[in-house]
């Protein structure tokens, strides 16, 4: 699939807003976001178009290889992540394939990444909600969190936050999670997949 190099991208971080959940391994997705905010040098702001704090900037190398974003923190909570999806997608003039959605994963072992284009949403409520808003064509980085031990609910699960061992190593994978979301916006999906899907 090609891509319009000059259409700009739209990084979805899922979570659900406020600081009661902000430690979550739900609310991986926005610690994603948060360092890519800070690598890009700039700070959210409440869109005007849709419910969602935003930051528009530059990812990659300076010159032709740089990428336009719009990064991007639905304020709704996570099982309604669609609509501010879909208004940003709208708003910016976003291709459905230029949109990444970095979420957490409960198949995947902690801290693994796997990136793909589409799919299905695996249970996961605000990928679910994506999809519904605007079909099912586009990227998602997939942070790996692991299930739940013994007989906990997926819900208590993944609204809990990071063990203390899980702590020790999250900076790190988060940022080789918001490394492989540069490498997938500016070299493309094939590169970012051999290089971070482990």
């Amino acid at each position: 699939m090609t891509t319009d190099v000059t259409a700009p991208w739209l990084i979805v971080g899922l979570g659900n807003p406020g600081p009661g959940y902000a430690a979550n391994r739900h609310n991986v997705g926005f610690m994603v976001a948060d360092l890519l905010a800070d690598r890009i040098g700039g700070s959210f702001k409440r869109a005007q178009k849709a419910q969602a704090q935003v930051l528009e900037g530059r990812v990659g190398p300076m010159g032709p290889g740089s990428r336009r974003v719009v990064l991007a923190k639905p304020l709704s909570f996570m099982n309604l992540s669609g609509g501010p999806v879909a208004g940003l997608r709208d708003f910016y003039k976003v291709p459905t394939a230029n949109i990444v959605a970095i979420h957490d994963e409960l198949d995947i072992d902690y801290g693994t990444l796997r990136l793909k284009l589409g799919g299905g949403d695996n249970g996961h409520n605000g990928l679910k909600s994506m999809t519904k808003s605007m079909g099912p064509d586009y990227h998602r980085v997939r942070f790996g969190i692991g299930r739940p031990p013994g007989r906990m609910q997926v819900a208590d699960f993944v609204l809990k936050d990071f063990s203390s061992v899980e702590r020790k190593e999250l900076d790190f994978l988060v940022d080789r999670a918001a490394d492989a979301v540069e490498c997938l916006v500016t070299e493309g999906l094939e590169r970012a997949q051999s290089a971070y899907n482990s």
